[in-house]
């Protein structure tokens, strides 16, 4: 457990000195299953958060989770390009890209980082920038753990306080037009609106609400950095898809912007099949959602609206793969299931998409990857680079960072 940047060094030499694995974790949705005969790092102690608010830029140390981030920036106006979950570590998610509640309006958040300070496996602390280490500030922008330890990093703020957002819930099989409905809907909005739908079989028990207990639900997730009334008027249409059986749309500040997609607190283990897609379509939703009801495994199954400032470049090009995907279908299940039929049935869902997949989005991908399921979260002259790089900061392969790049001579990832 380190307690200081110092720690993070004395820990990568250990390992380079001594041939041994390296690991690192801070937070995250799952639970690390362990590294077998290596040194685990964690970072989870490292919660630093300094802000900024002239410049508006924050400095964040490696284990701060974006609850902690949001916090210390609030009391300014300022918000961060922070995702769905706030108790999620602010560094590993960016490093990953970054997919968030504002993303359509400011891009990805490995977009918006300043500087990074990364333990390289040399040992060696490095102060990167676009200047002063350019092929490692391209790399950790969207290329993971591959290439170092960060130990913090200097990030853009936005000015948005409050934002207009929350959630729209339908029992999909009463009113089976909702996916399709929410899919012509987004076809045609302004950046300013971010939205997602996640889709889930709801037991009959009570420790859910009442109005979702024994239903298919899919709840519209919304989030509009704009005027609250126009984004009512935008999303109005929304509420004629079907019967609402729970509403909780209305404005609210970006503080409380976990509430929008209210994922659970307690980690757990999963397995999910991530898929980036070019298009939707009715015929194939309307069969997502039949099959994932009558699944043998409890699947979760979430669409996400991409593009807008997600689809153009950066200021400063970074490794943030498959640009021009509109959409992020992803199918996620608990492992408390057989894993043999979690990933039949994850197949089974996702198969049908496979002719409009543009690519994998490896901050959504849970369990183990091969290598050309890492490489498919990258364009194809992003691969070749960030394979490279790992080859020449990492050639031993001290590094086991969650999704490694596989380079050449190696058949096996790590």
């Amino acid at each position: 457990m380190a307690a200081d940047e110092r720690d993070v060094r004395v820990a990568v030499n250990f390992a380079a000195e001594r041939g041994v694995p390296l690991a690192v974790q801070a937070t995250g949705h799952g639970r690390n299953v362990g590294l077998d005969g290596g040194l685990l790092l964690a970072t989870g102690a490292l919660t630093a958060v300094r802000v900024d608010p002239a410049d508006r830029t924050a400095w964040v140390s490696a284990g701060a989770t974006w609850r902690q981030v949001i916090d210390a920036t609030a009391p300014y106006g300022l918000a961060p390009l922070s995702g769905s979950f706030p108790a999620l570590g602010a560094v590993s998610y960016t490093l990953g890209g970054g997919i968030g509640l504002l993303s359509r309006r400011y891009g990805f958040a490995a977009d918006r980082v300043r500087q990074l300070d990364v333990v390289t496996p040399d040992g060696e602390l490095r102060h990167v920038t676009a200047d002063t280490e350019p092929d490692l500030y391209w790399g950790l922008r969207g290329g993971g753990g591959n290439l170092g330890v960060v130990t913090g990093m200097r990030i853009e703020l936005l000015p948005v306080a409050r934002v207009y957002g929350g959630a729209l819930a339908f029992d999909v099989d009463a009113d089976p037009g909702v996916l399709a409905g929410w899919w012509r809907w987004t076809r045609d909005l302004p950046d300013e609106l971010t939205s997602a739908v996640s889709m889930l079989g709801y037991p009959d028990l009570p420790v859910f609400p009442a109005a979702l207990r024994g239903r298919h639900i899919a709840k519209l997730q919304l989030c509009w950095c704009g005027p609250a009334e126009q984004g009512e008027r935008l999303i109005a249409p929304l509420r004629e898809l079907g019967e609402c059986v729970q509403d909780s749309v209305g404005e609210l500040p970006y503080a409380e912007s976990g509430s929008i997609f209210a994922e659970p607190e307690r980690p757990h283990p999963y397995r999910s099949s991530p898929v980036l897609l070019s298009a939707l379509d009715a015929d194939r939703l309307d069969a997502l959602r039949r099959d994932a009801g009558a699944a043998p495994v409890m699947c979760v199954v979430g669409i996400r609206h991409l593009g807008g400032a997600m689809a153009r470049p950066p200021r400063v090009p970074n490794a943030v793969g498959h640009r021009d995907a509109a959409y992020l279908l992803s199918v996620l299940s608990p492992v408390d299931a057989d894993a043999g039929t979690v990933a039949d049935t994850h197949r089974r869902l996702t198969a049908p998409w496979q002719p409009d997949a543009v690519g994998r989005p490896l901050n959504f991908s849970f369990g183990p990857l091969a290598p050309r399921e890492v490489l498919a979260g990258f364009d194809e002259a992003a691969q070749q680079r960030l394979a490279e790089l790992r080859a020449r900061f990492d050639p031993a392969h001290t590094l086991r960072p969650h999704h490694p790049i596989p380079t050449p001579g190696r058949c096996r990832p790590g």
